[in-house]
């Protein structure tokens, strides 16, 4: 889940309201330079994006998103910086086709939030949610790709098992892949509401609550995950951001999965510590140099201030990485 909280009826005119977690943490960790050039690899309604442009001078902030009812919505909220302000329709992975057609070489920071904004949540019809009887939908880009709900159609048993473990860490996936096939032939049209009902049938009823966990998130979670390819596409964009950053440069990532977290952190690592010689020998001799320096040792958690108004926030990690001065690409 992203770190917005977004009211899209707010009485702000339309323009939603924010609780953006960690939000003091991330500029201090962007460190923005005031002639700088940063991205925002997931620009949401904007959050992020306007207290980046709000410290730029002759700099230039870049705002992606794959969903267009956000990049709607962020335009309006950054209108006021003119130029200083580029937004696309665009998953973060194409960074570099939007870098290379703005004449941008190279970055002096990034911000990449993961996940489900709490906008998309509180969407009552795109099935992000199990608290409506909407399609189940699920796509961060509503125009191209396939719904959660055909996914389901056409997934086999141990598929859908394989998914739901792997991506939810679900204990019962086993049982909820197959009541999810057995729906399916009975006809059952998949929406929020109807598929937190199939798994509530399924699982014990000890463990359809625990603590204020609906025992259907983690379902919901790995369903999300498959459809938006989220996990493909983070080890694409890492794969592919840290040619683009300049030395002394900035990447703060905000993870809301277990998983997400673990890629980025294992990727943080083997920048800043890049040796694959073979533990036998006592010297390094492959000869491959850190690129980073991890800033954050441990995860950057939101405090109990935060908590308390925002309690979606509860799951955000922050970690964060300072490209060398020297940098030597690996190949």
């Amino acid at each position: 889940m992203r770190r917005t909280v977004e009211d899209m009826s707010s009485q702000n005119g339309g323009t939603p309201s924010h609780i953006s977690v960690l939000k003091e943490e991330v500029i201090d960790f962007l460190q923005i330079q005031p002639g700088g050039t940063y991205l925002d690899a997931t620009v949401g309604a904007g959050g992020d994006s306007e207290a980046i442009a709000s410290l730029l001078e002759s700099g230039l902030l870049i705002g992606l998103d794959k969903d267009p009812a956000a990049i709607e919505l962020a335009s309006k909220r950054l209108a006021p910086f003119g130029p200083k302000v580029v937004l696309k329709h665009a998953s973060y992975t194409e960074f570099a086709r939007i870098l290379d057609e703005l004449f941008v070489d190279k970055l002096d920071g990034v911000i990449a939030d993961l996940g489900v904004s709490s906008m998309q949540i509180d969407s009552t019809h795109r099935g992000f949610s199990f608290q409506y009887d909407t399609p189940l939908d699920l796509r961060f880009d509503n125009t191209r790709g396939k719904t959660a709900a055909e996914l389901l159609t056409q997934w086999s048993k141990k598929d859908l098992a394989d998914l739901i473990r792997k991506y939810g860490e679900e204990r019962f996936a086993g049982r909820i892949a197959a009541a999810i096939v057995k729906a399916r032939s009975e006809g059952i049209r998949f929406t929020g509401l109807s598929l937190r009902e199939i798994i509530h049938r399924t699982v014990p009823a000890k463990y359809r609550f625990q603590g204020k966990i609906d025992c259907a998130t983690r379902t919901f979670q790995a369903l999300r995950l498959a459809t938006n390819h989220e996990l493909e596409e983070l080890d694409l964009f890492l794969d592919l951001i840290i040619d683009r950053l300049k030395p002394g440069a900035r990447i703060v990532v905000i993870s809301f999965h277990s998983l997400e977290d673990r890629i980025v952190k294992r990727r943080f690592r083997a920048w800043e510590n890049p040796c694959n010689c073979p533990k036998s020998i006592p010297h390094c001799v492959c000869g491959a140099k850190p690129r980073v320096r991890v800033v954050t040792r441990r995860a950057v958690k939101a405090g109990e201030t935060e908590l308390e108004m925002n309690p979606r926030s509860r799951s955000a990690r922050l970690r964060v990485a300072e490209t060398l001065q020297e940098q030597t690409k690996i190949s």
